[in-house]
């Protein structure tokens, strides 16, 4: 334990001293809270608040940590099925991460969140630090981390901020992940002029247990010793992403820099062992991370969801900077920091263990039966509060929101009414205009190839990765005996849910859902990251009630729970809000990954035959073409047809992983239609297809209608996929066969083709030309 440093006493604001002077004036609107916030703290306490516990409260009732304007609306998931297509939800909404039981023992634990706001100001450390805070999630429910994913979104990629933030972030995701040793298996990148100045810097974790290994963040047990492992707690990140990311952005933005954290992955890494070691040997009573809201938060929220009561001696807390104030104690979100609650008879071996790792632990405080938080400083009291207040019973606002007027105008103004090839007469050149759309669109920022960003993360590390980038999904082992393994995607279209916010999130969901199924797995549950602009804007609001409801009827139809997620809000600078993201992640089980399906067609697999599954529409409002073509939003976006999303995700699931294990590739159409899908299942083997497009060649190639997948199959078993499509009825169409050096769309337009070499090189210069 360290030498208690001297305090200067005099002047300390401690309980009895606010007791004493009621009047005193308190930074609270500098702290991010609101007057009727503030009255109602004073009321709670029946007092005013020392300045700790108004440090405690500011970052505890900040947008981050309580959901004040969004939890209304974020109940209603509480009401679906707490069960999965494949089990029991062992934990849910509420917990540091939603866990599923996945059969045979195991149980997979998984959660997308959000730093967005810190990245911007400091795209290294905010992005490194995103994912170090969402794996300490993870582990605190007893998991091993096995993977990480990374939806980004950036502004437009000719911009010079976004040449400010871009590598930064990717520098961050790759370094902070890789020094952990723990691969990157999918994510997105995308962009869009809104989020300039407002990169989403959104960052998942999944990880394995056994049921038996399940914890909690719960502090019960009086007399039971309260343990703070990990890293020192420094001044970086004081208020942190609880301040960062409660608020927009203005001109005072880059002063905010010292509010983000400063991550140290090696030390993370020997936490995450530690951590694991200390589960084994059963000393873990209860266990928190410390991320958004630090010390308040951990303390808090243990003694919340426990026996309500505990006792803190501030001063023990280990610092790396001595001159910190105990309300800058509570407030720093520095990294890398654990809270367990530990029984007396146990915390010699835990200490023990600890140091075996060279992990700093320092007892701290105990369980009480009190019902009250009491924090001292050198033994005087500077915090005296029900935690629940703190924690759980944090503000609830009802916020307005109305459909904004323009909404009707937005949706009249259809792509499909945009001036096309072919519109009027197939022409002489229509088949030449074809081409050079479906090359104009490879290379465009939001569907050239990614490598220069994924190429930077280490997607094989640990041996267990059996499908990562480009693939649809990313797929990973859990048990090398039986081949069990999980799948998960992420995915969400800004564009679709600003035309319309309730069937934007659905087709999130729905993409997610089909791309999981593209590789043969079962979805099974979902975890959210709901990224919009002010609450305060009723547009706003109206925009994220709108894709609440819509996540929520859609999970219903589909059978899925969601199990927990993230809000992240304030996304503006200015008047000037983000597209509405609602980025949504869906986990798959995989019965074998050994028959997994891959997203490309194999190298040098000539003859098989190429079949689109599902129904293709004149839907083009919302898509990439109306959107590199034409710079054009406005429309409705395609038709969602969630019972055929079920049929198809059957469909895929036994044409890869049954008995006769036909499917030989599979890979979703969604942005940039069946035009964008043959160039992604062409190239990573360098594989060539001819097909035959039928009707409109310009809708087959551009459309996005949802409920669609590309597959191929050996022409021997082509019957048998007839047949199956037909059982499960999902229209089927043959288009062509694989093989050659050539993409070469035929129909009755003509004949065009595009060697794969050039289409490659189309493909891939994009990003290194941006980033040069």
């Amino acid at each position: 334990m360290p030498e208690p440093r001297p305090a200067s006493q005099p002047g300390l604001d401690t309980v009895a001293v606010a007791a004493g002077d009621p009047d005193r004036e308190q930074p609270w609107s500098e702290l991010g809270l609101k007057a009727d916030e503030y009255r109602e703290i004073r009321q709670i306490l029946g007092r005013r608040p020392t300045s700790s516990e108004l440090a405690m409260y500011s970052v505890m009732w900040s947008e981050h940590c309580s959901y004040k304007s969004s939890k209304v609306h974020l109940k209603q998931f509480g009401e679906l099925p707490q069960t999965t297509p494949r089990g029991p939800l062992l934990a849910g909404i509420g917990e540091n991460a939603g866990v599923v039981d996945i059969g045979q023992g195991y149980a997979v634990t998984f959660k997308v969140e959000s730093h967005n706001h810190p990245s911007y100001v400091e795209p290294y450390q905010g992005a490194a630090t995103g994912v170090g805070g969402i794996v300490r999630d993870i582990l605190a429910m007893g998991a091993r981390p096995v993977a990480v994913m990374d939806p980004l979104r950036f502004g437009p990629l000719d911009a010079a901020d976004t040449r400010r933030v871009l590598p930064g972030i990717v520098a961050g995701v790759g370094g902070y992940g890789n020094c952990l040793g723990l691969p990157n298996i999918g994510g997105e990148v995308v962009f869009d002029e809104t989020y300039l100045g407002n990169p989403l810097v959104n960052a998942l974790c999944v990880g394995v247990l056994r049921h038996d290994d399940l914890h909690l963040a719960a502090a019960s047990g009086a007399g039971n010793r309260v343990i703070l492992y990990g890293a020192r707690t420094g001044g970086d990140g004081i208020g942190g992403v609880s301040v960062l990311a409660s608020e927009t952005f203005d001109s005072t933005g880059p002063a905010k820099r010292p509010s983000v954290q400063v991550g140290d992955p090696f030390m993370e890494k020997l936490l995450i062992e530690c951590t694991l070691e200390l589960f084994a040997a059963g000393l873990v009573a209860g266990i928190q991370d410390l991320g958004g809201a630090g010390l308040s938060c951990a303390t808090s929220e243990l003694a919340s969801a426990g026996d309500g009561g505990m006792h803190v001696e501030l001063d023990r807390v280990p610092l790396r900077d001595a001159t910190l104030a105990p309300e800058e104690i509570l407030m720093s979100e520095s990294q890398e920091r654990m809270m367990a609650v530990v029984e007396p008879g146990h915390v010699e071996a835990f200490l023990r263990i600890c140091a075996k790792w060279d992990v700093e632990a320092v007892v701290v405080g105990e369980v009480t039966d009190t019902g009250r938080l009491h924090v001292d400083w050198h033994g005087e009291r500077v915090v005296d509060v029900p935690p629940r207040s703190v924690a759980h019973d944090g503000p609830t606002y009802r916020r307005p929101f109305e459909r904004p007027g323009t909404q009707d105008a937005l949706q009249a103004d259809v792509a499909e009414a945009l001036p096309r090839p072919g519109r009027g007469g197939a022409g002489d050149g229509l088949a030449d205009e074809l081409r050079g759309t479906v090359l104009r669109l490879a290379a465009s920022p939001n569907l050239c190839d990614r490598s220069w960003v994924t190429d930077q993360y280490d997607r094989y590390v640990r041996g267990d990765t059996v499908l990562a980038q480009p693939s649809d999904a990313g797929v990973v082992r859990i048990d090398p005996d039986t081949g069990l393994g999980l799948a998960l995607a992420t995915d969400g279209n800004g564009r679709y849910a600003r035309l319309d916010p309730y069937a934007g999130a659905q087709l999130a969901l729905a993409e997610s859902y089909r791309n999981v199924a593209t590789s043969g797995a079962v979805p099974v549950a979902v975890s959210d990251c709901l990224n919009f602009g002010s609450p305060e804007d009723p547009a706003v609001m109206w925009q994220f009630a709108e894709a609440c409801r819509g996540l929520k009827d859609a999970c219903a139809t589909l059978g899925l729970p969601v199990t927990g997620g993230n809000v992240s809000l304030y996304n503006q600078t200015g008047a000037t809000a983000i597209l509405p993201t609602p980025v949504v992640a869906v986990l798959g089980v995989v019965d074998d990954v050994t028959r997994r399906t891959p997203s490309s067609f194999a190298a040098g697999s000539a003859g098989e035959v190429v079949v689109l599954l599902g129904e293709t529409r004149d839907e083009l409002s919302g898509s990439e073409w109306a959107h590199v073509v034409h710079q054009h939003l406005g429309g409705r976006p395609p038709a969602v047809d969630l019972e055929a999303e079920r049929a198809l995700a059957a469909l895929l699931h036994e044409g890869g992983q049954g008995e006769q294990g036909l499917l030989t590739s599979a890979h979703d159409l969604s942005d940039g239609g069946l035009s964008q899908a043959l160039v992604e299942a062409c190239l990573p083997g360098m594989t060539g297809v001819s097909v035959t497009l039928p009707g409109d060649p310009f809708v087959a190639l551009f459309s996005e209608s949802a409920g669609r997948v590309l597959v191929t199959v050996a022409e021997a078993d082509l019957d048998a996929l007839t047949a199956l499509a037909e059982r499960h009825g999902v229209p089927a169409t043959r288009l062509g066969t694989t093989g050659g050096d050539d993409l070469v769309v035929g129909g009755d337009h003509g004949r065009f083709g595009v060697n794969l070499l050039e289409l490659r090189s189309t493909w891939m210069a994009t990003l290194p030309a941006a980033m040069a």
